[in-house]
């Protein structure tokens, strides 16, 4: 029987290094939907210390965002929230600005922080008997403070769970996610050309979804793999990216690259024309990615060596080890 398998390695930069440092295992909790939004984090945030957290928040506003978009989401946050986000993100950060003791502004603010910064490379691949798998990088800057952040999460409703996902205390968004038995999806960054926060900000204030929040919603929402596509390709975004997928049935995944308002292309796997694997790095599959950042060659290299005989979920571990696939 054809089935999914979910392969996760936390790569965030130098987080696991050639000179022989341990992976890291990030906790895992639970956020109960049946809670009201603004509820749902407290519990997982009493975890950590509210004073750290702040102080952390700030660090990677001086370090990430422009000043001139914190003082553009502070006023408008002061007015309404609800004009920019919506539910039940909105009512969520304003949950855990009060469990914080910060401005909402300042958790909107966090959370584009993670939009802009997310550098990835996603393989999928079918073995010969239809088995899919999905594995993933994780790649961002300030990797010693973003390991003490990151969680895995189970979103709980009525007991059972909904969906599965990675992420950092304070990002109510999933580049990273599950629904158990239908599909998987991780999200890579597209845009290069310096004016992420200006189209950002735009893309936002005309109420487009966040990257982050739409993987979210399609995977509380699709009942099926196609369901789960059409519904990542079409809804308007913040910002470019690529949105890579696994299903539970042979051919099931693809990779999706986006622009704001719609698919630029759409890139299934093929396996009975060779095509049993993709690699997805943060540059269009049809050029070349440039020479300082080129992680996809190796990975093909390392993916083609391996064969389609031979993936396993210890085999795609080895090439999402590889450097630099593993980005050092």
């Amino acid at each position: 029987m054809a089935g999914i398998v979910w392969l996760l390695l936390l790569a965030f930069s130098s987080l696991i290094t050639l000179s022989g440092a341990e992976d890291f295992v990030p906790p895992q909790y639970n956020v109960s939907l049946d809670l009201p939004p603004d509820q749902r984090w407290e519990p997982v945030l009493k975890q950590y210390n509210s004073t750290y957290l702040r102080e952390t928040m700030y660090y990677l506003f001086d370090m990430s965002i422009p000043k001139w978009a914190h003082v553009v989401i502070l006023p408008i946050t002061d007015i309404d929230l609800f004009l920019l986000a919506k539910e039940p993100y909105a009512s969520e950060i304003l949950g855990i600005a009060k469990t914080l003791g910060v401005h909402p502004g300042d958790v909107l603010g966090l959370n584009l922080v993670y939009e802009a910064t997310a550098y990835c490379t996603s393989i999928i691949a079918q073995d010969e008997k239809g088995n899919l798998y999905h594995g993933r990088n994780l790649d961002y800057n300030f990797a010693d403070i973003l390991r003490n952040l990151t969680v895995d999460l189970n979103f709980i409703k009525g007991g059972q769970i909904v969906y599965t996902g990675t992420t950092f205390i304070g990002y109510v968004g999933l580049w990273t996610g599950q629904s158990p038995h239908i599909f998987t999806v991780s999200g890579d960054a597209r845009e290069q050309d310096g004016k992420w926060w200006e189209n950002a900000i735009y893309a936002f204030l005309k109420r487009s979804s966040p990257v982050s929040w739409l993987i979210r919603d399609t995977l509380n929402n699709a009942k099926d793999f196609q369901s789960a596509v059409l519904h990542l390709s079409v809804t308007p975004i913040i910002a470019e990216t690529y949105y890579i997928m696994a299903g539970t049935q042979p051919k099931e995944g693809v990779v999706i690259t986006r622009n704001r308002n719609g698919p630029a292309d759409i890139w299934p796997l093929d396996p009975l024309y060779g095509e049993w694997f993709h690699v997805e790095t943060n540059y269009d599959h049809w050029t070349n990615p440039p020479p300082t950042d080129d992680r996809r060659t190796p990975a093909i290299k390392a993916m083609n060596a391996t064969g389609q005989a031979n993936i396993t979920l210890d085999s795609l571990y080895k090439v999402l080890s590889v450097t630099p696939v593993l980005n050092q």
